[in-house]
């Protein structure tokens, strides 16, 4: 399910089917960083559209979990963790954060979810139908990952 009032009208419905959610976590940068940060955005986009598709009625894609670069990584957490509860607390089994920026793997036992660090692959200069190949691939080895931590709980 994405995050549009049509979907979340089916959500609402359909709640008791939807027991994963998705937050993409996306760094904000305006120094040095920032066509880093826009990359690792644009790659988390394509990569979770694609991902919610291979997996509609049975995961609700969120809004991405912005945070600027300089932030402290504490306050951060547990600003996460304030979100990350609030969606256990409302019927969600599983939480999975996704992200290219390797800090947060470090602070998944806090987080109450499961964090999957993806590399960031920039896709700038690449053509549309390469793009697709590239998020594709990706979006497999991620639907085996996500499998797996469902059956584990």
């Amino acid at each position: 399910m994405l995050w549009n009032s049509q979907e979340v009208e089916v959500f609402l419905k359909e709640r008791d089917y939807i027991d994963t959610a998705i937050v993409p976590l996306l760094p904000v940068s305006l120094d040095k960083e920032m066509k880093q940060a826009a990359s690792q955005g644009e790659f988390m986009s394509m990569l979770t559209v694609v991902l919610e598709k291979q997996f509609k009625g049975r995961m609700m894609l969120l809004p991405a979990y912005t945070y600027m670069n300089v932030e402290e990584g504490e306050e951060n957490q547990l600003r996460l963790q304030k979100w990350t509860n609030e969606l256990k607390a409302q019927g969600f089994k599983h939480v999975f954060c996704l992200t290219s920026d390797s800090s947060w793997k470090e602070r998944e036992q806090n987080i109450n979810a499961e964090v999957i660090w993806l590399p960031t692959v920039p896709l700038e200069h690449m053509d549309e139908p390469y793009k697709r190949t590239i998020i594709e691939d990706q979006v497999k080895q991620l639907v085996t990952t996500i499998v797996q931590k469902w059956q584990i709980v």
